[in-house]
């Protein structure tokens, strides 16, 4: 794994650049699909899942039937069904605290203010189902909908396995799709003849789901921009075969995920090259994506560190303390060597469905907040609108807006 220092900056530049999901060619590919699902409804959607999608031969769509999620659940295995039921129970309680709390303020004598919060009538919860089954992000993005009121939930995953059907029902989903893709991303968006358009999507997936869900956003919804998965530990005293078993952990999500270690500690850079060498494979997503995509950053100082971490705000860290933590900007942070970022992936509670890209600069993970639909209701009476009409004059004056004026004085 490559070492770099902190005044190589063209070489930082191009970490921190680099995203496969804003590539002007996979923009374009998703493009031309979203436009084609959104055209031709069904049509297009089951031509592109007989192109790219996991069921060549599909020439109907339905959604998955209850006995084949019941069958999915006697098919997995006792110890993941306790995993499961433990981790949504976990992401249950996180969840069912981060719902936003209605309040009515009387900002003035007659004048009224409440904030309301209702749940989004239909959202669509996207899972990869590629390299790796991921019942983990059904639950992360499927029992906070269902916490924060939402009453029907759909997901779309094109290679369901059992552990994902078991998850399915323990979430409470209404529908399941076995689609993906920019083309599933599209039919949430726009909807089809078969499947009806969702308020909000939710869900990680990859370079081309991450590009697609950008293109519809003017349109439809979503959570957040979340490509290739990202890691940054940054660390001065945490044991370089942990440090190393983080990295490589995260990298075998993908051959486009990035891993990162920054320390000021030059011997430890060493020790965590020499451990993820002998740790790795020659080939493999994971050494794939530590070669191309990974590195280790040697800092001159801790300011230094924490200023490279904030420039790439990353999706995950891992640092030595809470004082560290205050200083940091990242979708989730993991705080001590006994915080394992993997454990965050399935069973804290805390949700994995986070912002990559940089763009843990102005969002957190997913949550329950993220599922409801915040707004104010005014109510203004007669002594009120007297108290309060003229600076409203005044200001709508000072703007050249003269109807603005004309209307409040009316009531005057």
């Amino acid at each position: 794994m490559r070492i770099l220092t902190t005044s190589n900056r063209a070489a930082i530049d191009r970490l921190v650049a680099r995203d496969a999901a804003r590539s002007a060619t996979v923009a374009r590919e998703a493009a031309h699909i979203v436009a084609d699902v959104r055209r031709r409804g069904d049509r297009g959607l089951i031509a592109w899942e007989r192109r790219f999608g996991a069921n060549p031969d599909v020439n109907r769509l339905a959604p998955v039937p209850r006995r084949q999620l019941d069958a999915g659940w006697r098919a997995t295995p006792p110890a993941v069904r306790r995993a499961i039921r433990l981790a949504a129970r976990h992401i249950a309680r996180v969840a069912a605290r981060q719902v936003p709390r209605p309040f009515t303020e009387m900002v003035a004598p007659g004048l009224r203010i409440e904030q309301r919060v209702e749940p989004l009538a239909r959202v669509g919860c996207y899972v990869p189902g590629g390299r790796y089954p991921l019942p983990s992000t059904l639950l992360m993005t499927a029992i906070p909908a269902r916490e924060a009121g939402v009453r029907d939930i759909a997901v779309a995953c094109p290679r369901p396995a059992p552990a994902v059907l078991a998850a399915a029902l323990e979430a409470g989903i209404d529908e399941l799709w076995t689609i993906g893709g920019p083309q599933a991303i599209a039919a949430f968006a726009y909807g089809t003849q078969s499947i009806r358009r969702v308020d909000k999507i939710a869900g990680p997936g990859s370079a081309w789901v991450a590009a697609a869900k950008a293109l519809v956003s003017a349109d439809c919804a979503i959570d957040l921009h979340a490509g290739p998965s990202e890691i940054v530990v940054c660390s001065d005293r945490m044991p370089a075969a942990w440090i190393a078993a983080d990295l490589i952990a995260q990298a075998e999500h993908d051959p486009a995920a990035r891993a990162l270690f920054v320390t000021t500690r030059r011997g430890l850079a060493a020790q965590v090259a020499r451990e993820i060498d002998a740790a790795m494979p020659i080939a493999g997503p994971a050494r794939a994506s530590l070669d191309a995509n990974g590195a280790i950053i040697v800092a001159r100082s801790r300011a230094d560190a924490i200023a490279v971490v904030n420039r790439i705000a990353p999706e995950h860290l891992v640092c030595d303390s809470a004082r560290d933590a205050r200083e940091f900007t990242a979708g989730t942070i993991f705080v001590g060597r006994w915080s394992a970022q993997a454990a965050g992936d399935y069973v804290t509670g805390s949700n994995h469905v986070l912002p990559t890209g940089g763009a843990a600069r102005f969002r957190g993970g997913l949550s329950a907040a993220d599922f409801v639909r915040v707004f104010s209701v005014q109510t203004v009476s007669r002594a009120a609108i007297r108290a309060i009409g003229p600076a409203a004059v005044a200001l709508a004056e000072a703007e050249g807006l003269d109807a603005h004026a004309r209307s409040v004085r009316k009531r005057l």
